[in-house]
């Protein structure tokens, strides 16, 4: 809409500069058909009433009938810009509007992905804390070796929304896979040791 605003103003301004030339030298004939040929290209092909009109003020010349029909163009392109400047108002108004739109819509959506983050934190959250407790128990009732391992998971657990996304997430979890893994040979080399003593104590003593 802008470019076509910008190509009528420029054909306006084409007519108008030919029409005035044409006006500078009403004493030349042909510079005044010529220059007012170049301001008819610009513009569409008048109407026949409009014709028959102007053929008709034309013939009577009378001074009154040219001063109500000026009267009548400028109260003409007065409202014509007033309504183009109206319609471009209309338009910033509406690309506002729907820049708003678009902004809230992005809000909504980063709200959205929040909400989303905040739950996964949540749920890893009361997953480490529910291991903690077990493994808590576990310790009370079984003892440190098999309750250590889960109380561990549960922290490694809690502490998950805290570097999904970080920097040091890979080295965290690969810290945290080695210490699993380091506690899983511990406990099966402990349990391995155990079995060991009490088949020796279980053996019967040699005659």
């Amino acid at each position: 809409m802008t470019t076509v605003g910008s190509q009528i103003d420029k054909s306006d301004s084409h007519v108008a500069a030919a029409v005035t030339v044409a006006r500078e030298n009403a004493d030349k004939p042909e510079v005044v058909k010529a220059e007012t040929s170049v301001a008819l290209s610009y513009l569409p092909r008048p109407s026949d009433e409009s014709v028959a009109l102007a053929r008709q003020r034309a013939s009577r010349a009378d001074q009154k009938d040219y001063a109500s029909a000026v009267a009548f163009g400028q109260k003409l392109l007065a409202q014509i810009d007033s309504n183009w400047a109206k319609m471009e108002a209309d338009q910033k108004e509406a690309a506002r509007v729907s820049k708003l739109k678009d902004d809230r819509i992005a809000d909504l959506m980063n709200e959205m992905d929040r909400v989303k983050q905040d739950a996964a934190a949540n749920i890893w959250t009361m997953t480490g804390s529910g291991l903690v407790v077990v493994g808590g128990l576990v310790c009370a009732f079984v003892g440190v070796r098999a309750g250590a391992p889960i109380i561990l998971c549960g922290a490694f657990a809690g502490a998950l929304p805290f570097f999904f996304g970080s920097p040091y997430f890979s080295i965290v979890a690969g810290s945290f896979l080695a210490a699993v893994a380091g506690l899983g040979v511990w406990w099966f080399y402990d349990r391995v040791k155990d079995s060991v003593h009490e088949s020796d104590e279980q053996s019967p003593p040699k005659a």
